[in-house]
């Protein structure tokens, strides 16, 4: 029988959060962060249509990766698909705490085995352009892209994720967000309205995946 000390003790270490079965956050390659970002107009359209898991409003994801004991993000970007180091990614976008905007999809165990050859997927395509048209059938790759066709590859051409039709109309008005309107004028092509991509608020939903919290900037 557990004396009252013992006891009194086992509840007060609950009472402050501790736990002897809690596991501390350690980053694993093959991690898929994603990312609340700002970038005007653009995200607060991309937010608008998709909610993304627990509500949050996340705008880009990249997959990480470990090289020579350091840790990097392989993204596509502005300027195409690039590998950051993770601590570039993180100071991106932080919230009034200073705490990166960011949040771990983690695959589940019966997927983890993918994780090798979808880095190596991925990593082929360093170099190749931002997918500004949002088209899966050129050489170039958007966020959730990159991600998609990788695992997809590491999968035997199956979708890991699973891609849905694209809309970049206003939901509450029907009509097309003006951002989106003269962004692809710009581009001199019709709007890809309904076709077959992926997002990232979308993929946080992905019932493949674990989604956590990371801890504090500097406990990283």
């Amino acid at each position: 029988m557990k004396t009252l000390n013992s006891i009194f003790f086992s509840m007060i270490l609950m009472m402050l959060g501790f736990s002897c079965n809690q596991k501390e956050f350690s980053w694993q390659e093959g991690d898929i962060l994603f990312q609340d970002g700002d970038c005007g107009d653009f995200c607060e359209a991309i937010r608008k249509v998709t909610e993304g898991y627990q509500g949050i409003e996340f705008s880009h994801n990249g997959l990480l990766i470990q090289e020579n004991g350091g840790w990097f993000v392989l993204e596509a970007i502005g300027k195409g698909v690039s590998k950051t180091p993770l601590q570039e990614f993180l100071n991106r976008h932080l919230d009034e705490n200073g705490k990166p905007k960011v949040m771990v999809g983690r695959l589940k165990s019966e997927f983890q085995h993918l994780i090798p050859e979808a880095i190596s997927e991925a990593k082929k395509h360093l170099g190749k352009p931002y997918d500004s048209a949002f088209d899966f059938d050129n050489e170039a790759y958007y966020c959730s892209e990159l991600i998609h066709f990788a695992f997809k590859a590491a999968n035997g051409g199956s979708n890991l994720f699973q891609p849905k039709p694209m809309t970049y109309n206003d939901p509450d008005t029907g009509e097309l967000f003006p951002i989106w309107e003269t962004y692809f004028l710009e581009l001199g092509i019709p709007v890809p309205e309904g076709k077959s991509g992926l997002n990232p608020g979308g993929m946080s939903l992905e019932p493949i995946l674990e989604m956590m919290e990371i801890p504090d900037i500097d406990q990283i």
